[in-house]
């Protein structure tokens, strides 16, 4: 995931067949063998960006050769704290917000109107603008979730969103478009990784705009984003392998929720 200023001893895996080393199609690993730890102790500290995820007292690296480092402290504690309870190996999954922070390093840094932009496309055709027709308890349920972020956005951001029935695409109006990405202007690249984050997995802009101006609270937020899949589940049943990728999900969510709250 990253290496500190001294570097990174674990070995990838090569995905050789035999003696001859030669990659056969099909053959390569599923996946790599996690990387070792190699330091004794994480912990932060004070450095010319902010603050600093220090390994072994040297400043740990994004794959991009950033120094792991932000403005805030307690973002940074919260950062040593994910590496300092690695085992012997260093496991992403178990480190939701060095995800995030390190994606905004080396992918959102110096490309900030991009990721923006992309997070206004979500709201040009936003979850919450399109409702079901039927039956009558998934449509009172879509409204009761959904109708006071659209609420939301009308009085504290003067952005009147259309809601539709159906899926057929409805344009939003473009002083909608740019009340909305009025505020993401000044946000910084992790701030807008975290609510790029939020908008992804719940196909929400509003939503995930909503929870950062402190509107929803993030288990209403998630709640709000599962509404339709929440009663197929009442009326189906939920699927074991459904079940653990939303749980995955959750915990992403989680992680951006605590980074804006941090940051």
């Amino acid at each position: 995931m990253t290496n500190s200023d001294k570097g990174d001893d674990s070995a990838g895996a090569n995905g050789s067949n035999g003696a001859a080393g030669r990659k056969v199609p099909g053959r390569e690993p599923l996946m790599k063998p996690l990387p070792r730890r190699f330091y004794k102790a994480a912990t932060c500290g004070p450095d010319d960006e902010g603050f600093a995820v220090l390994l072994d007292g040297r400043a740990a690296r994004t794959p991009g050769k950033r120094k792991l480092a932000v403005a805030s402290r307690a973002l940074a504690e919260a950062l040593a704290e994910e590496w300092d309870a690695q085992g012997t190996s260093i496991n992403p999954a178990t480190m939701p917000l060095s995800r995030i922070v390190i994606a905004a390093l080396d992918g959102v840094a110096g490309n900030e109107r991009a990721v923006a932009e992309d997070i206004v496309a979500f709201a040009g055709s936003d979850l919450i603008c399109y409702r079901a027709a039927s039956p009558p308890g998934l449509v009172e349920l879509q409204a009761m979730h959904w109708n006071p972020v659209i609420a939301w956005a009308a009085s504290r951001l003067g952005a009147h969103f259309k809601v539709a029935e159906g899926i057929v695409h409805v344009a939003q109006d473009a002083d909608a478009l740019d009340r909305l990405r009025a505020q993401l202007d000044g946000r910084d690249a992790i701030q807008l990784a975290a609510l790029h984050v939020m908008t992804t997995l719940t196909g929400s802009a509003l939503i995930a705009l909503a929870h950062a101006d402190k509107v929803l609270g993030v288990e209403a937020a998630w709640q709000a984003a599962h509404v339709d899949e929440d009663w197929q589940i009442r009326q189906w049943g939920e699927d074991e392998e459904a079940a653990e990728r939303r749980e995955r999900r959750w915990r992403d969510m989680q992680a951006a929720s605590r980074i804006l709250a941090l940051a």
